[in-house]
């Protein structure tokens, strides 16, 4: 089976129960920085890089895919119950709550659990011991889907819910951006075209949020 069949073999048994599950827990909650279109777009993200990383002779188990596709709908989630920066634990609770409904004999989930959990620790540490691909994909596709147009509305509405001062939110998102830019070149540089493509979207990020440190300076 190749990974184009084990992509489609993951979304054609985990699509509905995860939108499911997603929609039940999210509700009503107004946070349209990462709502459900968030986390279908980063599993859109990650499934490029598993293609990429396939077609330049990388190799997954038959089961990645669909440990994979669930962190990714679930690695937010915990966003319903806190906004902030421990959010990842609370996604971590309701990622094995999903997995108790609909998988509840299926052991060798830490993995999973701790990608989840852990995906929005972006201080990088490229000593990190455990080796989690799960971690290393997801957090790579989150950060895609902080670059571009998309990502500049995304940035402000959540740092604004963080509290974050619009004199200094145009400083604190370029800092994150850079840092997430350079952990994805520094993790995918072997795939010069990926990195193309998007560096011109960190640059658009970017761009708007110098131009808007300018304004505000000169106001």
């Amino acid at each position: 089976m190749n990974i184009s069949q084990q992509i489609q073999k993951a979304e054609n048994a985990l699509k509905y129960p995860l939108e499911g599950f997603f929609a039940e827990r999210w509700g009503k909650i107004r946070l349209f920085s990462h709502d459900i279109d968030h986390h279908r777009r980063v599993w859109r993200y990650a499934k490029e890089l598993l293609e990429v990383i396939n077609s330049h002779g990388g190799t997954f188990v038959p089961e990645f895919p669909g440990k994979l596709m669930i962190a990714c709908y679930m690695h937010d989630l915990g966003m319903s119950a806190d906004p902030g920066i421990r959010h990842g634990i609370h996604s971590r609770e309701l990622c094995r709550q999903f997995l108790l409904k609909n998988f509840p004999d299926e052991p060798g989930c830490e993995d999973l659990l701790d990608a989840v959990e852990n995906h929005d620790n972006k201080e990088y540490n490229s000593d990190d011991p455990s080796g989690n691909e799960i971690l290393r994909l997801l957090s790579a596709a989150d950060d895609l889907d902080a670059f571009g147009y998309i990502g500049i509305y995304r940035y402000i509405e959540i740092y604004l819910a963080r509290g974050i001062r619009p004199e200094l939110i145009g400083f604190e998102i370029k800092k994150n951006a850079l840092g997430r830019f350079r952990n994805f070149e520094r993790n995918f540089g072997a795939y010069p075209d990926l990195i193309s493509k998007y560096r011109k979207k960190y640059l658009i990020l970017d761009n708007f949020f110098t131009r808007y440190n300018k304004e505000l300076a000169s106001d």
